[in-house]
Formats: C-alpha cells, structure tokens, sequence
C-alpha cells in the first residue's frame, strides 16, 4: 500500500475510527480492486461494483476477519473470487447471439470450470507451501513487491528471499505439473 500503515495499524484503525479508516481504505485499494477485475472482465460498471462491493464486505466483516499475511493481498484474492463466481453466475448468451452458436455457451462454462478447479489447485498449492516461503511468494506475487521491498518488510536478505522464491517456485512447479501444459 503506499500509505506508511502496515496491515496491524490499518486493523487496528478500523476498529478504533472505523469510518475514516473505511474512507481511507477505500480511496487507497478502490482502483487497485478495479484494475485486478480488469484484468478479467472488461472494465464496466460492473467491474466497479465488484470492487466496492468487496471492501464493502470488509467494512461488514472487520469485527471477524483475521488477516494474515497482507491486507492487500486478502483484498486481491476476495476481489478475484467475487469476480470468478460473477462470470460463473451470469454466463448467459446475449439476445442478439441466441442461436447462433450454442457450442460456444458449453465451451465457455466448460473452460471457466477447468479455470475455477486450477485456480483452486494453485491456491491449495500456495497454501501448501512452508510459513516463510509461502509469505515471500504472495508478497513477490499477489503484492507484486521487489525482492529488496520483500526483504526490508520482513526483515531478511535479499538472497533469502532469492532462495525463498526459488524454493517455492519449484515446489509448485513438482505440485502443479500434471495441471499445467
């Protein structure tokens, strides 16, 4: 995040001053939410609604939630699944396409399937990964922080973090090679 906070202090402030750090919070992830959808559906209302809908579930949740690894991160991956069920649940053929080509309904919900049941075996595979390893890789990953920005957050080497990345990398290459071409 590009505010000083670290994940405690935005927790913390949320349960202290839940209205302005909600406000903050918002103004801060709302287009990095958006740009994550984007990246999967074409940017639109819904896209947008999808993302606030997300901190929304937040803001309903901040009582309960125990994040762990990063709060920016947890909000990537809630956005993504928001997103995936979204395209699951409203895979319908446009009234101007009725009848022209009814395979290609099958085919999107049989690739969205296969898309689903990966991305389920990538998470299972991260979280399969050891304590350190697996917060280097999400950091690098769904962060997208520098080795060096990786290294000073936790407190570790550089080299450390190399061989973390390496380690984890091969690991999921090992679990998931039988689902990937």
């Amino acid at each position: 995040m590009s505010t000083s906070r670290t994940d405690t202090e935005w927790m913390i402030w949320m349960r202290r001053e839940p209205e302005a750090a909600m406000a903050a919070l918002f103004r801060e992830m709302f287009p990095l939410l958006c740009q994550a959808v984007y990246k999967v559906l074409p940017p639109s209302a819904v896209a947008e609604d999808l993302a606030q809908e997300t901190l929304l579930e937040l803001w309903r949740r901040r009582d309960q939630l125990d994040i762990r690894l990063s709060l920016r991160a947890y909000l990537r991956r809630a956005v993504l699944n928001k997103t995936l069920n979204y395209i699951r649940d409203n895979r319908l053929l446009p009234e101007e396409d009725a009848g022209k080509d009814l395979e290609a309904p099958h085919t999107d919900a049989l690739q969205q399937m296969a898309a689903s049941e990966l991305q389920e075996k990538i998470d299972q595979a991260v979280d399969g990964l050891p304590p350190r390893c697996r917060m280097v890789f999400v950091l690098s990953r769904f962060e997208e922080l520098s080795n060096a920005e990786i290294a000073a957050k936790l407190g570790i080497s550089v080299k450390t973090v190399e061989n973390q990345m390496t380690k984890a990398l091969k690991q999921l290459r090992e679990t998931l090679g039988p689902y990937l071409d």
